[in-house]
């Protein structure tokens, strides 16, 4: 089966870490066939179908030149997305207008006949910070707002708070403001823009130095293994892109009872991969557009999350369209 993988530039890749890339080796070594493009070479012109431009690829083993292309140039080979055997959506956040843009053109291909995971309908439907009301019985004291004096009320109950932009990503623009409230309303107003965005506010949870544990939900089963993204010095933040040390460990007993609550509701939507954020007891967030630590999990338990996942997808395509 010809796989198509939408997702960042493939020069960019750090394959000792990259998630796709460990998606792609793991189809590979099971003889499926590989293509890539970006959101970018995606297009749709009345009276045809939904198009990518993309570059047939061939993993070579090499950790330098990691992959092999058929084309030059993006623009050599456009094919329907339709004609793929499935449609892997790999492109890492923000989501920002031209994500939600190649959502709605994937979800056209979908009408033409493309499978495609993460459905983009649920994509839409499950922005990654606000996903979480829906499971309110597992998360902490929570506000959204674009008002300053819900988040100064909120703050004045709960003393300890963290405050983020609802379109962040792997920890940029997160603030914790102490009971003192030093520059709590320079952080409003740098993150709410004199009350034109929303911003989420949450209860500081002194978990967090065990670790914010990505929890890996894959065809709404949780892999036996998380990732505890510890948060390093000074620093509050515990995502690796802030400098956090992830650490595998097996789901605790609360880790396994949100991942079996959680990830049935969200395969059942097309989300057949979910990393869901926890610390301590509370989810606080949901990560449905490029859940990443396959790998990091891998090196340090040998659990092929990977090989999961494959198995999934391959399970889901096997499933009448209606099903899945």
């Amino acid at each position: 089966m010809n796989l198509l993988f939408v997702a960042d530039p493939l020069e960019s890749f750090k394959i000792y870490k990259d998630t796709t890339f460990a998606m792609m080796r793991e189809a590979q070594r099971r003889g499926h066939t590989l293509s890539a493009c970006e959101p970018k070479d995606i297009m749709w012109q009345r009276g045809g179908h939904v198009t990518a431009f993309v570059r047939d690829i061939r993993l070579t083993g090499d950790a330098q030149d990691w992959f092999e292309a058929r084309q030059k140039k993006p623009d050599e080979r456009p094919q329907a997305i339709k004609d793929f055997g499935c449609v892997i959506m790999r492109k890492d956040p923000p989501f920002d207008s031209e994500f939600f843009y190649s959502t709605h053109l994937l979800e056209q291909a979908e009408r033409e006949g493309a499978r495609v995971f993460n459905k983009p309908r649920a994509l839409r439907d499950h922005p990654e910070k606000l996903a979480i009301m829906e499971f309110a019985q597992f998360i902490g004291p929570t506000l959204v707002t674009r008002d300053a004096s819900d988040i100064k009320r909120f703050h004045a109950e709960h003393q300890d708070i963290i405050l983020k932009p609802l379109d962040g990503m792997g920890g940029m623009g997160i603030f914790r403001v102490r009971a003192d409230g030093l520059n709590l309303g320079s952080i409003i107003e740098t993150l709410n823009k004199d009350g034109e965005q929303s911003v989420m506010v949450q209860k500081f949870l002194p978990a967090i130095a065990q670790g914010d544990k990505r929890v890996l939900v894959i065809g709404g089963k949780p892999a036996p293994f998380c990732l505890a993204r510890i948060p390093q010095g000074n620093e509050v933040r515990g995502n690796l892109a802030a400098g956090g040390l992830g650490v595998a460990q097996a789901l605790s007993a609360r880790d396994r009872e949100i991942a079996e609550t959680v990830g049935p509701v969200l395969a059942a939507r097309g989300l057949l991969l979910a990393g869901i954020d926890v610390i301590g007891d509370c989810i606080t967030e949901i990560n449905v557009t490029s859940p990443t630590c396959f790998q990091e999990i891998f090196d340090q338990t040998e659990f092929d999350v990977a090989a999961m996942f494959v198995d999934a997808l391959e399970a889901a395509l096997a499933l009448p369209r209606s099903a899945v």
